[in-house]
């Protein structure tokens, strides 16, 4: 049986590699075996933290018996849903009409033709607690696709033209008042423990960013001070894990992601917790970095102990004990869109070495003529096309650093990238290819779980480079593309922090502070501690600032130095007040 998975790109696909099961690839071979065959398709779909990944290819997939079964009367394929978010997108609201109760690892039954019409997420080897065995699902299935293949049809169909039907929400205007999403957002608190609602307990990182742009500070505060000292952060390496599985904020789910201690990052130093923010800053240098400069996207919450293989075990070790015991494996594939995340909040909080190094090396490897790479592992391109999340969040990150630094290269990086998919908001090339060709391709996808969607990173990258060009078609696009998401967001903040907090930005009086300096003094550590939703503050030399210019970013046109002075700009829509050389004349809101 060939190892097809051996080679792959993604560490969760790798892990499967020794399976005795004949897995395939995300790929047009698998579905065209399976029709010479006549047999159904199983896609299985996890990421490599995933814990209950892990227990069923531990009780499952490595059993040869059931491989063997598997392998006689269906093509398997195995998928990393962050390699391939929107084939996950895709058969996760396929799934829905099966389960209410979704969640990794999604394994869906399909037929040749990648119609779905079966699925679920973890079976056990045997029957326990109401769930039916493995391979009892695998025997009906194949029983269903043998014996009642018409019925079988027409599921697959109704499900694929639900899917086709299912488009981005259009109309709807931004809200005037963001007032009524922070009070359903107070209403959700746990007043005793912080945080929102009762277990699991997630950080929400975008639903925080929001609240301190909306006026919910004090709710965002208490939260943040909550989950700093609480089980979620890991006191040692100064990272927070993924969720706790109780109220308290006790017992997490181990692994931690790039894209939450990114997040987190940027909010803690928001509020001025100093401490917290440089331990996750000292923990994306020390745990997550990877040779060449750019992040890993998760650390697994498995390890092993004294030889002993457990959940979380390792993290309830102190430092000494830890230097003695192998650490948690990383996935350490580089994806795009989430060392984007990383970027910005490390340029907006002060790591500005460690933000350049990863923006370098995404420059020079994954940003290519033709192509956005969406992700790598030891400098090997995956296949998967770059998705909205990618332009967005990687734009949105190298803006950030441009206006750290004084360094336009970067700027102009992201433009490109958001001009790549202006005015309609998609990704050059459409969507993921076979997804597409199966009939399965959803619309960009406007709800957003842990992390911004793609179209909310793209329209506060658009947005950002208004504020900078002065070029109304990036206003105009990020206004359009809000739009048809503020229904929803309006209804459910808990799911749409990064996209308010978008709204919130188009709906500000929108400052533009431009300090010229060749030297750091009291006037540039103001500009750059100085943040207010919906404007930018720049800090650049007076070279800087005609590159700037130069490049076309209208911002800069005609910024100088007076008199060899710190000069600083306050400007609103481009419309600037005489320059100032000291903090307390600055005419700021």
């Amino acid at each position: 049986m060939p190892n097809r998975l051996a080679a792959a790109t993604s560490p969760y696909l790798r892990s499967h590699a020794d399976n005795p099961v004949d897995w395939f690839e995300w790929g047009p071979e698998a579905f065209a075996l399976a029709a010479q065959r006549d047999v159904p398709v199983l896609v299985s779909i996890g990421y490599s933290t995933c814990h209950w990944c892990h227990v069923m290819a531990r009780e499952s997939f490595s059993d040869p018996a059931l491989a063997a079964y598997l392998n006689e009367r269906f093509v398997a394929i195995k998928v990393d849903r962050e390699e391939y978010p929107d084939v996950d997108a895709s058969y996760l609201a396929a799934a829905s009409a099966f389960s209410e109760d979704l969640g990794w690892p999604l394994n869906m039954f399909v037929t040749p033709q990648g119609g779905p019409f079966y699925g679920g997420t973890y079976w056990p080897p045997e029957p326990l607690l109401g769930h039916p065995a493995f391979r009892d699902v695998l025997a009906a299935v194949s029983d269903a696709w043998t014996n009642r293949r018409e019925e079988v049809l027409a599921n697959a169909s109704g499900i694929t033209a639900a899917l086709a039907g299912y488009a981005r929400p259009t109309g709807g205007e931004l809200p005037d008042s963001f007032f009524p999403s922070v009070q359903r957002l107070e209403s959700l608190e746990d007043q005793r423990f912080g945080g929102f609602g009762a277990a699991p307990k997630f950080p929400v990182a975008t639903v925080l960013g929001f609240l301190l742009d909306a006026g919910g500070a004090a709710l965002a505060r208490r939260t943040l001070a909550a989950m700093a000292v609480s089980d979620l952060r890991d006191p040692v390496e100064g990272g927070f894990f993924r969720y706790s599985t109780k109220q308290d904020w006790t017992e997490p789910h181990y692994e931690r992601m790039l894209y939450d201690n990114a997040l987190l990052l940027d909010c803690y130093a928001r509020i001025g917790d100093t401490p917290t923010a440089d331990g996750i800053a000292a923990f994306l240098d020390t745990t997550m970095r990877l040779d060449g400069g750019a992040f890993a996207s998760a650390q697994d919450s498995e390890s092993t102990v004294d030889g002993v293989r457990v959940e979380g075990a390792y993290y309830e070790l102190s430092a000494e004990q830890r230097a003695t015991q192998p650490a948690p494996a990383l996935d350490a594939k580089v994806l795009t869109g989430w060392n984007g995340l990383a970027i910005e909040a490390l340029a907006r909080s002060g790591h500005i070495a460690q933000a350049r190094a990863a923006a370098d090396f995404l420059i020079e490897h994954h940003v290519r003529a033709d192509r956005l790479v969406r992700t790598s592992i030891d400098g090997v391109a995956s296949p998967a096309p770059a998705t909205l999340e990618d332009y967005g969040m990687l734009a949105g990150g190298l803006l950030a650093l441009a206006l750290a630094t004084g360094e336009v290269h970067y700027a102009v990086v992201a433009r490109r990238l958001v001009d790549d998919c202006l005015p309609s908001f998609q990704v050059p090339g459409g969507p993921e290819p076979l997804l597409a060709s199966l009939g399965l391709a959803l619309e960009t996808d406007p709800s957003e779980g842990a992390y911004p969607s793609g179209i909310s990173a793209l329209a506060n990258a658009a947005n950002t480079l208004w504020l900078l060009t002065s070029e109304t078609r990036y206003r105009t696009a990020a206004e359009q593309a809000m739009a048809s998401v503020a229904p929803l967001a309006d209804e459910r903040p808990m799911s749409f922090g990064a996209a308010l907090s978008v709204m919130v930005a188009l709906a500000a009086d929108p400052v533009q502070l431009v300090v010229v300096a060749e030297h750091e003094d009291e006037v540039t550590a103001f500009a750059r501690a100085w943040r207010r939703a919906g404007s930018v503050s720049s800090v650049v030399t007076a070279e800087q600032a005609r590159e700037f210019a130069s490049a076309g970013f209208d911002l800069y046109a005609g910024r100088t130095a007076h008199d060899g002075r710190t000069t600083a700009y306050a400007c609103r829509e481009f419309v600037c007040d005489l320059p100032v050389h000291e903090v307390g004349e600055l005419r700021l809101p």
